[in-house]
């Protein structure tokens, strides 16, 4: 198995289908070995949807249930079902084109183990922004985040287009314990100090105006679980690979 995708998905019942033929078609071309790996939480039909498009083709797998889950602990179960020699995931919503892989894969082959696709970048195109006060939320999570947990040589942590070396992935959602929207902090925390090189590539985006986050309590479970992850992870200086 050449590539392992997992596709994390709550209540995307509108776009999962197309979501899944755009990736198939993509993948199909590079004419490899692929699989994707569904994470569906939720009631909406979204399981069922992916479960039927999987139903005649072997390379495409769902799990989940009917509750909410998290999307870290969704990516942590593909990862553990995965065969790939190559691991990453992709957001459900499509908000970064499928097409960009071909900009992050390369850097694998060039000994990275972990490459990340970033908003933030020279290169990035933003083709439609978020709403002023998200922009400013991101901005004031980013100095929060750095304060707390470090990654300063990262400008985007939290972009859901990501690959890893398959044994990097593997060993690091083996060691990722965080289940909601943090889980990106904890496992970069992990790659770094763990030593892994990581790689951070610009990439497309645009906002889709759909933001799952409670504003209230889903930033005070945020920064309990960065709370956690500075107090699970030493400095890179400090543990040996």
């Amino acid at each position: 198995m050449d590539l392992s995708l997992v596709v994390p998905a709550y209540n995307e019942a509108k776009r999962i289908r197309g979501t899944l033929e755009g990736m198939r078609a993509w993948l199909e071309a590079r004419g490899r070995p692929y699989e994707i790996i569904v994470a569906a939480d939720g009631d909406d039909g979204t399981r069922e949807i992916a479960a039927t498009l999987g139903a005649g083709d072997p390379r495409i797998v769902v799990l989940g249930g009917p509750e909410r889950g998290g999307k870290g602990r969704g990516i942590r179960l593909g990862v553990a079902r995965a065969r790939g020699r190559q691991i990453g995931f992709v957001d459900a919503d499509d908000k970064t084109p499928i097409e960009d892989l071909a900009g992050l894969l390369p850097w694998l082959e060039r000994g990275y183990d972990v490459v990340i696709g970033s908003r933030a970048m020279a290169e990035s195109r933003i083709d439609r922004k978020p709403p002023l006060h998200r922009r400013l939320g991101s901005r004031l999570f980013g100095l929060g985040m750095r304060a707390l947990v470090g990654l300063r040589g990262l400008r985007d942590t939290q972009c859901g287009f990501k690959v890893f070396r398959g044994d990097v992935a593997r060993d690091l959602f083996g060691r990722q314990r965080i289940d909601g929207y943090m889980f990106d902090v904890e496992v970069l925390r992990l790659a770094e100090s763990r030593g892994y090189r990581i790689k951070e590539v610009g990439v497309r985006w645009r906002d889709d105006g759909d933001s799952r986050l409670d504003l209230l309590a889903g930033n005070w479970r945020n920064l309990v679980d960065l709370l956690r992850i500075r107090a699970a992870t030493l400095p890179a200086s400090e543990e040996k690979r």
